[in-house]
């Protein structure tokens, strides 16, 4: 065995036995060089998302391919991607105007109700085939989110202006929040259920604990970059400034057992609300967060896993469409008393189905995660991690479809 890997790694660089020999880091530096020609090469051929480009070389690399890296092989560089996703996470808040809900009541329930209508339908659909409760529950609960990370990726590149990219916005970062409150509540009642009923207390316990804490720790993050920026405000040195308090609001958030996104997406709500445009996120941010982002999505290419597909797609099928359901009938059901169009919420509600679970690993030991959950069906867990591939590879063509081809809120230079 140590005859064949020393074999495997004195192989030329240049071939397929050579590539998969290389050193990982090695290899992740070569996949974002041919991941940034690739994205331009997608863009201008298909005039698809460079993203797609991205991803592309991510899963042509994985397991599911050429088997060039290991899915292991991504977690020394988890603290960065992090940071990627937390850099998206603290724009995203940024950009929505919670003043927006008090002003339009309709829309709130319209956020809330799409959350919810869409863990219910994916929950029963799942019963009905058969899947455990509790396992369907769970998987529910993740269905709510719309990927953040894809979201802003679109909304880079495309540059969209108008109601629907609004509301985008506003429903991704609130369904993400909803996920987030959910999965809490459904340790809760997965640890009652459980046979030590006893420590359903202590669990309820860290659930406040950490929706209370990440909430403050999010808002003392946004107050601090707002006092320290003052005196460095349209400089290189707040750039700096703004990734040191990412860096530390992460870090801090995963040492108290709080939720990352949770705190960075309350830093950015707060940042924005006192510093008003005195917080300038891009260009600064521009360079780092182009690279970390490339780096992210070849990541999400990596993670990909379509195993047992075809024993388990009536389980796939059944959560991406109830999914889609869900959220289309509710933004449609409140698109008229919320000032919108049917055509712009079937507009809403394609640009909505991006799903990926990388915004709720953000603070998580590994990419394993949810495989510590508590009584969580193996097989239902799997038909999870299909559905989120799925959707995560397509995601930036939904995105642009929803914003661009239905919306008609991207300009034609886009």
């Amino acid at each position: 065995m140590e005859t064949s890997a020393l074999a495997l790694s004195t192989a030329p660089l240049w071939t397929l036995e050579g590539l998969r020999g290389a050193d990982p880091v090695l290899g992740i530096a070569l996949l974002i060089i041919i991941a940034v020609v690739t994205g331009e090469a997608v863009r201008r051929w298909t005039r698809l998302p460079r993203t797609c480009g991205h991803m592309l070389v991510g899963v042509i690399a994985s397991p599911l391919a050429l088997r060039l890296l290991e899915r292991t092989d991504l977690d020394p560089w988890k603290p960065l991607l992090d940071l990627a996703v937390g850099v998206l996470v603290f724009e995203l808040g940024a950009r929505i105007r919670p003043r927006w809900l008090f002003d339009n009541p309709t829309l709130a329930l319209q956020c809330v109700a799409e959350s919810l209508l869409a863990a219910a339908a994916v929950t029963a659909g799942l019963v009905m085939l058969g899947a455990p409760a509790m396992s369907a529950a769970l998987v529910g609960a993740v269905a709510m989110a719309t990927s953040p990370v894809i979201t802003m990726a679109a909304v880079h590149e495309t540059q969209p202006r108008g109601q629907v990219t609004e509301r985008l916005l506003m429903m991704t970062a609130l369904n993400s929040v909803l996920a987030v409150l959910a999965l809490k509540i459904w340790r809760v009642i997965a640890t009652a259920d459980a046979p030590l009923s006893s420590e359903w207390l202590p669990a309820l316990a860290n659930a406040v604990y950490v929706l209370c804490g990440s909430f403050l720790l999010g808002a003392l993050l946004g107050l601090l970059l707002t006092w320290m920026s003052r005196p460095m405000r349209r400089t290189m040195a707040s750039a700096v400034l703004q990734i040191g308090l990412l860096v530390l609001g992460a870090l801090l958030a995963t040492q108290w057992t709080l939720s990352p996104l949770l705190a960075l997406l309350v830093a950015g709500v707060v940042a924005r609300a006192r510093m008003g445009h005195g917080l300038t996120i891009e260009p600064q941010l521009g360079t780092a967060g182009a690279a970390l982002t490339v780096l992210l999505f070849v990541s999400l290419g990596l993670v990909s896993s379509v195993e047992s597909f075809w024993s388990l797609w009536p389980w796939v099928l059944a959560i991406i469409v109830a999914r889609a359901l869900g959220k289309g009938l509710a933004v449609a059901a409140l698109a008229r008393p919320s000032g919108l169009s049917l055509k712009q919420s079937l507009a809403l509600t394609v640009a909505l189905q991006p799903m990926a679970q990388s915004a709720l690993l953000l603070g998580a030991a590994t990419y394993g995660w949810p495989a510590d959950a508590p009584i969580v069906d193996a097989a239902v867990l799997q038909a999870l991690v299909i559905a989120v591939t799925l959707m995560q590879l397509s995601g930036p063509v939904w995105s642009v479809l929803g914003l661009r081809h239905l919306a008609r809120e991207v300009p034609e230079r886009s």
